[in-house]
């Protein structure tokens, strides 16, 4: 991280990737090197940083960090910009079944993050339901509530989803360690190979990661061919997929319930409680 800081450094440029991300972010091209810069106005960068060095201590192929610079207002996150060539799907999904044969002792972490502006309880739970229960759809639910943006009914039914979990969850699986946001678009080609992205890592279920993958776009079936010839994805895995969407679709809903692109996603979360309930 050291390394670039201090060096001299001059700005010829700057791309903005603000309509990929959850946060205002870019590329300031510049000489010797090109920055990703992202900004986080909620103390997102620290524990950003800690979950970016956590998957390169397990090997994964992370963007070199620089570091946190205090703006007002909030911090950006700074990384060593990297090239980015058309994606590699199969390559993806290599590296994320790579990435799920590092495991844990219980699901959780021993510190918190966020889940694009959301704050995320890491808190450790010896069990998958009651950590996806009480960590991840019960505070999604209470901010998708208190943002008005989700009615009385579709709050109970969730409710009802997550009363359920027990039955719901299939079986028991090993905590294992997650990229956390693995929508496809948190996931960069380059000439060496695939990055991992604005990653917000725990130990959990691995079809978490596999079910946001195509979350908002479809991805070639090669993905999940390709993380099989990894790791192995239970049989069960499409009868569970909206059930770990069900959660995304709450923060959505929370964040952009009321905006064009966050309003479908109520549908998303009636369809999941039909489903499950």
């Amino acid at each position: 991280m050291a390394a670039h800081l201090g060096v001299p450094w001059r700005v010829t440029g700057f791309t903005d990737l603000g309509d990929r991300a959850s946060h205002r972010c870019g590329i300031f091209r510049g000489s010797p090197i090109d920055v990703f810069a992202k900004l986080n106005t909620g103390g997102e960068t620290g524990p950003e940083l800690r979950g970016l060095a956590l998957l390169r201590r397990h090997g994964a192929p992370v963007p070199e960090s620089i570091g946190e610079v205090p703006v007002p207002g909030g911090s950006l996150l700074l990384q060593k910009a990297i090239a980015e060539i058309p994606a590699e799907w199969a390559d993806i999904g290599r590296v994320l079944g790579t990435l799920h044969r590092a495991y844990g002792e219980s699901f959780g972490l021993d510190f918190d993050g966020f889940f694009g502006p959301l704050p995320q309880d890491n808190r450790q739970c010896p069990d998958w339901p009651t950590f996806y229960a009480s960590r991840r759809l019960e505070p999604l639910l209470r901010g998708a509530v208190d943002s008005g943006h989700l009615d009385s009914t579709l709050a109970a039914g969730v409710s009802r989803v997550i009363s359920r979990l027990p039955l719901l969850c299939g079986p028991a699986p090993r905590p294992t360690l997650l990229h956390g946001d693995a929508q496809q678009n948190n996931f960069l080609t380059a000439a060496d190979g695939v990055y991992l992205l604005d990653v917000s890592p725990y130990y959990g279920h691995p079809e978490i990661d596999l079910a946001l993958l195509d979350y908002f776009a479809p991805v070639p079936p090669v993905v999940f061919d390709a993380y099989r010839s990894v790791t192995p994805i239970d049989p069960g895995f499409p009868s569970r997929r909206e059930l770990w969407r069900l959660a995304g679709y709450l923060a959505v809903v929370t964040v952009d319930g009321a905006s064009d692109f966050g309003r479908p996603f109520l549908g998303r979360v009636a369809d999941a409680i039909k489903l499950y309930r």
